[in-house]
């Protein structure tokens, strides 16, 4: 894809002072919203490209978004025990969702993790497919973040495939 070989333009800096920028209705808005915003641009890059780039561009700017969000907003300095503390901890203050390891191989950097009340599709009807391809992205880019090595990951379960919760299988690539 071209966006591959072009510098980013964002910034961290560029989210702006929401404090003073929204000082009488605050940095939170509805869960609604958001899917709102991020589900009808989906529907606009399904219909203009095609299903496949439109996933593949979710999934890349989610991983820009997890590495922002990992090098802003994270401690990255500990090691790995301290490092989901701190996600977990991070994720749910920043109300993402309820992050939980089920299986962790060190050795080979392999995750099954799990995304409990996720943002973007916990409460959904059942579409019969994985519907989570930003938080694919995102949290590859946590984990390449922490670990300067390149994940994928993948979406095995979700609320729209009839479970109850968003689980993930994170790999070296």
């Amino acid at each position: 894809m071209n966006y591959e070989n072009k510098p980013t333009k964002f910034t961290w800096e560029g989210l702006g002072d929401i404090d003073a920028g929204r000082g009488t209705l605050g940095p939170d808005m509805p869960v609604f919203v958001y899917r709102l915003f991020q589900f009808t641009l989906k529907d606009i890059l399904d219909r203009e490209y095609d299903e496949e780039t439109s996933n593949n561009l979710y999934r890349a700017a989610g991983h820009l978004a997890g590495t922002e969000l990992a090098k802003n907003i994270l401690d990255l300095s500990g090691d790995f025990d301290f490092f989901v503390a701190n996600l977990t901890n991070k994720l749910k203050e920043l109300k993402i969702g309820i992050l939980r390891i089920e299986k962790a191989d060190l050795d080979a950097f392999s995750f099954t993790l799990t995304v409990s009340e996720d943002l973007d599709c916990s409460g959904l009807p059942l579409y019969g497919e994985t519907v989570c391809d930003y938080d694919e992205g995102f949290i590859a880019g946590i984990l390449e973040t922490y670990s300067g090595q390149p994940f994928t990951v993948r979406e095995v379960d979700c609320w729209a495939t009839g479970a109850r919760t968003c689980r993930f299988s994170a790999e070296l690539k």
